[in-house]
């Protein structure tokens, strides 16, 4: 794991073969906890293609010095994705 919360990734590579491509996160907050959102691609053999943007977010907890991974939501669609976007601007008054 990470002991700074900028190096903290879902990227995954197995036998030379990337699986999970982050393509972006965000840091929401970091410190004793850190709380990421990611968006990336997973590796999808069928198609010997990288699928559709998924989003995830991730809770961290730093413990000697490292970030030990604690909770995650993964987003399952960009459906989902849109409805959480339109409650959270709906209770921010946007």
């Amino acid at each position: 794991m990470a002991s700074d919360a900028n190096d903290l990734t879902v990227a995954y590579e197995e036998d030379g073969q990337v699986l999970v491509k982050e393509l972006d996160k965000v840091i929401l907050s970091k410190g004793a906890w850190a709380t990421v959102i990611y968006r990336y691609v997973q590796w999808d053999k069928a198609k010997g293609e990288f699928g559709p943007d998924q989003y995830t977010i991730r809770r961290y907890q730093k413990r000697a010095g490292e970030y030990i991974p604690k909770n995650k939501f993964n987003i399952s669609s960009r459906d989902q994705a849109e409805k959480i976007i339109a409650a959270l601007q709906g209770w921010m008054g946007q």
